[in-house]
């Protein structure tokens, strides 16, 4: 399974922020990728288990 990063950022407009970096393994070469996202704090947990 791929590792998941959540890192929490300041407060912008009243809305806090996460950065959710998800590492994701090719089928084809065997390499992983990195997929980075800004999601507001409440949307983290869904947004992983996509």
């Amino acid at each position: 399974m791929a590792k998941k990063v959540v890192a929490t950022l300041k407060k912008e407009g009243g809305v806090s922020y996460a950065r959710v970096i998800r590492a994701i393994k090719s089928d084809k070469t065997g390499a992983y990728t990195f997929k980075e996202e800004m999601v507001p704090s409440t949307l983290v947990q869904d947004t992983l288990k996509k």
